[in-house]
C-alpha cells in the first residue's frame, strides 16, 4: 500500500521536472528518455523501492537531468531553475488534490463500493498524505531539494552571496534534514492534510 503510491508520486514528480524544463526550451530529459510517466524511468533502487518495501515512509527517484544553458533566451537562468524545482512539489500537491477529489466523489456517489473495497479508501488516503509529505519536504530550502532553487529565484540579487554561502553547508544540513525534516515540517503537513481532509468529507456531503 506505501509502494504503489510512492512510485506513482515519485514517477509524476520528476515528469513534472523534465516537462517544465522542456516548456522552457531545455530538451535534456526528453532526449534520455525522461519526460515519461513511466515509473521504470525514474525509478531508484534503493529510494523508490527498497526504502518502502522496508517499511520506511520516505523515498526519492532518479533526479531528472535540467541543462539551465538551454532554456529559452527570455527565461533569466535563475527564474528557469526555480520554474522546474517548484513543478515538482507543485505536481504533488496537484495528485494530492486529485486523490481527496477523488475520495470525496467516491463517498458522495458510490460510499458501498467505497466501504466494500478498504483497499481502495487506504490508496486514496495514503496518496493524499504521501504527496502532502512530498511536496512539503521537498520544499524545503536545503540543496539538494527543489527548495534550494525556488529560494534563490526569489531572493534578491544583492543576497545572493550570502545565499551561495549558505548553500555551501548543504551537505551537513541534508544530513541535519534527514534526521529532522519529519518535525520541521510536521505542522504545516497537518495543515495541508487537514485541509484535504476537509475537501473529502465537503464533496462527501454536500456534492459540488
Amino acid at each position: 500500500m506505501m509502494l504503489i503510491p510512492l512510485v506513482l508520486s515519485l514517477s509524476v514528480h520528476e515528469f513534472a521536472h523534465a516537462w517544465s524544463a522542456r516548456l522552457l526550451g531545455d530538451d535534456t530529459a526528453e532526449r534520455m528518455g525522461r519526460l515519461t510517466l513511466n515509473p521504470l524511468a525514474h525509478i531508484h533502487p534503493i529510494g523508490t523501492l527498497l526504502l518502502p518495501l522496508l517499511g520506511i515512509p520516505f523515498g526519492w527517484a532518479r533526479p531528472v537531468p535540467v541543462d539551465a544553458t538551454r532554456f529559452r533566451r527570455d527565461i533569466p537562468m535563475r527564474t528557469g531553475w526555480m520554474i522546474t524545482a517548484a513543478a515538482g512539489p507543485l505536481s504533488n500537491l496537484f495528485l494530492a488534490a486529485v486523490s481527496a477529489l477523488a475520495f470525496g466523489l467516491t463517498m458522495r456517489w458510490a460510499p458501498d463500493f467505497l466501504l466494500a473495497n478498504p483497499g481502495l479508501r487506504s490508496l486514496l488516503g495514503i496518496m493524499v498524505v504521501i504527496n502532502v509529505v512530498l511536496a512539503l519536504f521537498n520544499l524545503l530550502p536545503v540543496p539538494p531539494l527543489d527548495g534550494s532553487r525556488v529560494v534563490e529565484g526569489l531572493l534578491p540579487q544583492r543576497l545572493l552571496g550570502a545565499w551561495q554561502r549558505v548553500l555551501a553547508l548543504g551537505p551537513v544540513l541534508l544530513i541535519g534534514i534527514l534526521f529532522f525534516g519529519g518535525r520541521l515540517i510536521q505542522g504545516p503537513k497537518d495543515y495541508v492534510v487537514g485541509l484535504m481532509e476537509r475537501l473529502i468529507f465537503g464533496i462527501a456531503t454536500i456534492g459540488i
